[in-house]
């Protein structure tokens, strides 16, 4: 069995069944913790409230105009690789195959972009991403606020792109080699990502929901 064969092979399928497993127990854990009981009458009905969790999940997206000028390019970074992730992941040609492979069924209405668009997203994500971990190495208060979940998660989605970058531009050896490595990076963002803060992806904009909701309950202004 060659590298790749294990790669895409056992390994991926292991990895598979911990980030299936691991994102399970995460969510029913969150859930068997329940909500506080408030004895409160309620100030705003359930629809009503639903709206405010609704709204709150928008307005708590983008900083607001008071603090724009001191967060505002940190939050155009963030969006910016995590719309690149989600293009390239969703929409570049090598990886709907992959999707369509995996889960076998028929890729024939899903769209992917040029080639080339991808490139330059993928190079400009790359870019955004050393962007990030200057930010948070030179920043006093991210500095630190980071931890090791912070620094392996930032790696390991690093080291995905980039192994997936050099595999498509032919760098640093033999096609099949870097394709191993990038798909074992992969495979480890799996095993890690229900047990670390990638789990964000899950959980932001439920809670943000939730928060709205229980605020707009109480007749809180969000």
């Amino acid at each position: 069995m060659t590298i790749l064969e294990f790669a895409r092979g056992p390994m991926l399928h292991f990895a598979l069944a911990v980030f299936v497993l691991g994102v399970i127990w995460r969510i029913v854990t969150i859930l068997f913790l329940g909500f506080k009981r408030y004895h409160s009458e309620p100030r705003n009905g359930l629809v009503k409230s639903l709206i405010g969790g609704m709204t709150v999940t928008g307005s708590r997206s983008w900083p607001h105009k008071e603090f724009i000028g001191r967060t505002g390019a940190g939050e155009a970074i963030g969006y910016g690789y995590h719309i690149g992730l989600f293009i390239i992941v969703l929409l570049g040609t090598p990886h709907v195959v992959f999707w369509k492979n995996l889960f076998g069924v028929s890729a024939g209405w899903w769209p992917t972009l040029p080639g080339g668009v991808v490139h330059v997203l993928s190079i400009l994500t790359v870019t955004l991403l050393l962007i990030v971990l200057i930010r948070r190495i030179s920043h006093p208060v991210l500095r630190r606020l980071s931890n090791f979940d912070d620094y392996f998660s930032w790696f390991i989605t690093f080291t995905v792109m980039v192994t997936g970058v050099m595999a498509v531009f032919g760098l640093g050896g033999r096609y099949e080699t870097i394709l191993a490595w990038h798909i074992i990076s992969f495979n480890v963002l799996l095993i890690w990502f229900p047990f670390g803060k990638l789990m964000h992806a899950f959980f932001i904009f439920p809670t943000r929901a939730v928060v709205g909701y229980l605020q707009s309950r109480k007749g809180a202004a969000t």
